[in-house]
């Protein structure tokens, strides 16, 4: 293991991401691979995926020559969502799960993420090992009759989809928009909403690397056709992935996209029970827990994190307001095709999604974010915690574990963190009043314009 200001990091807060051609390449790949196999020390079983991006089968090549090159059987699933790779390492009893993709980063980009064999993504700690046995090129030297060998398994995807099925109870059909942006989910999530006995509907579900009916990021501004659509033909929700199918977002029957927070909120209610949320989760989280006599436990932001503390808490449940969801009943990787079916066995059971999260609180919310080098952020972010006497007052809580997280004697909160995938600083608040929101926002980016400047 290394320190950081001695090795750069490779990995952000969700795998490896960057553009193709760069830092993203064929050699980089096949070193990830011998890196994850040297780390395994040679021996047993790691299963592959990817998704639909245009480099996927080259860097898939590259990364199963670098695991075979150093002792590693590889078990390739070809083009899967990421939920898939997780289920498929944790039964299939493999030793890893590498899923290739950039998620919702744009199409010239891609990315590694690497799997433990309970399903989980690989903790910060075992991510630095790989990236020293990278830096260092300590790789594990294998004999020509010692090599890794390749097998292809497609045949986990239909113990996947009946498994999911197994684990809701659809009350009576719906119409379901699916938008799953030309990614990974493209014909996972279609099908299993039909099997579900749903009336399905879709949009931009021909896999295609390129993206071309809309971003892969699923919000407001690339989900307008969903929206339509969804209103147009009198659906009962529309359903919209990310690249890689982990995330899942909705909206409602009226058309209108629903909100980050309150669909956690109301999917967590649903739960009960202690529920794992990251520190850029609104207030209505508690407020909803409180109701049904649960808890709420906040974590970093990214997945692992949220899937270490579940487990360490026994929750019933975590997600993040991205729409990264996690059913630990069924695996510790998040799955949004799953997030999509518990979502509609839901609203099955008779209320409509607008009624429904017309029922959870909300405040006035913004996210916004001011461009930072990456190099600078570990500075910056440093400065912001060392000046923040002199910026804010009636400060009832301080919290670092990401980024900084302050909440005011009147519940209202902003949270200031560094991207852990792109060059940003990242700034949430919430306020109980608009007047309020903007008052602190305005503080806020006069405060760390100052200091980055």
């Amino acid at each position: 293991m290394h320190k950081n200001e001695e090795i750069p990091r490779l990995f952000g807060t969700s795998g490896i991401r960057g553009p193709v051609g760069s830092k993203i390449t064929t050699n980089f790949a096949l070193n990830v691979g011998k890196a994850i196999s040297t780390y395994l020390k040679g021996k047993g079983k790691v299963v592959v995926g990817y998704d639909t991006r245009t480099s996927n089968q080259m860097l898939e090549n590259a990364i199963c020559a670098g695991l075979m090159e150093c002792g590693c059987d590889v078990i390739s699933l070809g083009m899967v969502p990421t939920p898939l790779v997780g289920y498929a390492t944790s039964r299939l009893h493999a030793d890893a799960g590498v899923m290739i993709t950039a998620s919702h980063n744009p199409s010239p980009d891609n990315g590694i993420k690497v799997w433990n064999n309970d399903g989980m993504a690989y903790s910060t700690e075992q991510e630095m090992e790989l990236e020293n046995i990278i830096h260092t090129e300590n790789y594990n030297k294998c004999e020509w009759d010692e090599l890794g060998k390749k097998e292809e398994a497609y045949e986990i995807i239909n113990l996947y989809i009946e498994e999911l099925l197994s684990l809701v109870d659809i009350k009576k059909s719906l119409k379901v928009v699916v938008d799953c942006g030309s990614g990974a989910g493209s014909y996972l999530s279609p099908l299993l909403l039909r099997k579900a006995g749903c009336e399905v509907l879709t949009l931009n579900c021909q896999p295609d690397g390129s993206f071309p009916g809309r971003n892969p990021e699923p919000n407001a501004d690339n989900l307008k056709d969903l929206m339509d659509v969804v209103k147009i033909t009198g659906a009962d929700l529309g359903i919209a992935h990310d690249g890689d199918a982990d995330r899942m977002m909705a909206v409602d029957d009226t058309g209108k996209i629903a909100s980050f927070d309150k669909l956690l909120a109301l999917i967590s209610k649903e739960m009960g029970g202690t529920i794992i949320t990251t520190v850029d989760a609104a207030l209505c989280m508690d407020e909803c827990m409180s109701e049904v006599g649960g808890s709420v436990i906040r974590t970093k932001v990214g997945d692992v994190h949220v899937a270490q503390e579940i487990v360490k808490h026994k929750a019933t449940f975590g997600g993040e307001p991205s729409g990264t969801w996690l059913h630990p009943n069924f695996c510790m990787c998040p799955d949004g095709l799953l997030s999509a079916l518990k979502l509609v066995e839901l609203i099955s059971q008779g209320q409509k999604l607008s009624e429904l999260l017309s029922e959870i609180p909300e405040y006035p919310t913004i996210r916004e974010k001011l461009t930072c080098p990456n190099e600078s952020k570990e500075i910056i972010m440093k400065s912001i915690e060392d000046a923040l006497e002199s910026c804010y007052s009636d400060v009832l809580d301080v919290n670092t574990i990401d980024g900084v997280r302050i909440t005011f004697k009147d519940d209202s909160w902003i949270l200031i963190r560094p991207s852990g995938t792109e060059p940003y600083i990242r700034i949430t608040l919430e306020g109980k009043t608009e007047k309020r929101t903007e008052e602190i926002l305005k503080v806020s980016k006069e405060f760390i314009l100052e200091i980055m400047n």
